[in-house]
């Protein structure tokens, strides 16, 4: 009997997925636990198995597709089973395909109606329907060489490119020798002859929708403080050794993480989200680190219980972390859950910025590249001298419906004092 495959929970508060990539083929043997297609959700990517073994049958929902839990996404049986014959697969495939298909109006190239075409277009993806209607392309003429024959975007893309090389091979009225007095209608093929069409991968699209939404959600304010890093990088320096024995790579990002889990205890509002009856003071402090993925975006793991965790562990976490998110082997849960944020936008260079906070927290905190700078002293018996010391600006940006700027300040202040003061 043919076994359906459900997109299954994977993890607190994942309620849907992103089709990425199907790695089994209809028609294709599939064995128990093999990994049959890739998803995305919170930018984390993870390979569904197979429940039974047997041949893939069917393919309900197509790359690039939304799916929610419990959606059937394909159907495995024996050689020689038809699955289209059970009205129950086929009522699940057109339940599936009602909630992510889009109607795709008929044009044709030059934008009027299309022509009386027969074609079967099969399944059109969101992705595929959209750049199609904005574009005024007649699917009817692309041609598929997706699964089964699914037009896929770079199939609509490589059509488009062709319009445009036809148009630009064409001779002008000028080469003729015609008058060029005729009125010129605009065209809705809108493809400049130097423009390059990128569509956008899932998790440039979560980023997106996240920032957005966070812009819209709360009113952003930004405090900097500048830190003196002398004592960090002596210590630092000092049980590096140390560290590497244990097979640690002692970083400055976990200082960092350690002296914010010191500004949180010290001021708890600031490990807290809002609701319009009141703020959630979180009793964990659970700190998201932002982690780049290159041109593919960034991620942010997040290190649970952080406020339990010596310089040691927090270290090695953060070492963890970062590795597994750069070669994409964190775990949904794993990107959840955070009450705080560091961002080390000073990786590229940049000194101070204004990150954006990750919902619905209170705040994050980025950390500028560290330089040397002279900088005025003043030793205990309050004489004054120059100095050249590793100096860091402190970048907090925090929700003004939770905190004022004083609150802010003190903050950031205490966070500043534990790095200066580190031994």
């Amino acid at each position: 009997m043919p076994t359906k495959v459900f997109v299954p929970r994977l993890g607190e508060g994942v309620e849907e997925v992103t089709i990425t990539k199907w790695l089994k083929a209809v028609g294709d043997p599939v064995n128990e636990l093999d990994a049959l297609l890739e998803v995305n959700t919170d930018k984390v990517d993870t390979e569904i198995p197979a429940p039974a073994s047997g041949v893939l049958l069917q393919i309900l929902l197509a790359e690039g597709v939304v799916a929610k839990v419990g959606d059937v996404l394909a159907v495995i049986g024996q050689p020689g089973e038809q699955a289209d014959a059970r009205t129950d697969f086929e009522a699940d495939k057109q339940m599936a395909e009602t909630d992510s298909k889009v109607e795709v109006p008929a044009l044709s190239h030059r934008g009027g109606p299309a022509e009386n075409l027969s074609k079967d277009l099969g399944f059109i993806s969101p992705v595929v329907a959209r750049i199609a209607a904005e574009n005024g392309i007649n699917l009817a003429q692309v041609k598929g060489s997706g699964l089964n024959g699914r037009i896929t975007k770079n199939d609509v893309l490589a059509f488009m490119e062709n319009l445009r090389r036809t148009k630009d091979q064409r001779p002008k009225a000028a080469e003729l020798g015609q008058p060029n007095n005729q009125e010129t209608k605009p065209s809705t093929l809108h493809v400049q002859p130097a423009t390059d069409f990128i569509p956008h991968t899932a998790i440039r699209r979560s980023i997106a929708k996240h920032m957005l939404e966070s812009k819209h959600t709360s009113p952003h304010v930004l405090t900097v403080m500048e830190a003196d890093l002398s004592r960090v990088i002596t210590h630092r320096a000092a049980n590096k050794e140390t560290f590497a024995r244990d097979g640690v790579n002692l970083t400055i990002t976990a200082y960092f993480m350690q002296a914010i889990v010191a500004g949180l205890k010290a001021y708890p509002q600031v490990n807290s989200s809002w609701s319009d009856e009141g703020l959630f003071l979180h009793k964990s402090i659970n700190l998201g680190m932002a982690t780049s993925l290159g041109e593919d975006g960034l991620i942010v793991p997040v290190i649970k219980g952080a406020d339990g965790l010596s310089l040691l562990g927090m270290a090695r976490a953060v070492n963890d972390l970062a590795n597994r998110a750069r070669t994409r082997k964190l775990q949904p849960d794993e990107v959840k859950g955070g009450t705080f944020t560091l961002t080390n936008h000073g990786i590229s260079g940049s000194l101070f910025a204004f990150p954006v906070i990750n919902q619905p927290q209170c705040g994050i905190l980025g950390i500028g590249a560290m330089q040397k700078r002279v900088v005025v002293v003043t030793d205990d018996l309050g004489r004054d001298s120059i100095a050249i010391r590793p100096m860091v600006y402190l970048s907090f940006v925090f929700d003004h419906r939770i905190l004022d700027g004083a609150s802010a300040d003190w903050f950031l202040a205490r966070v500043k004092e534990t790095l200066e003061t580190w031994s």
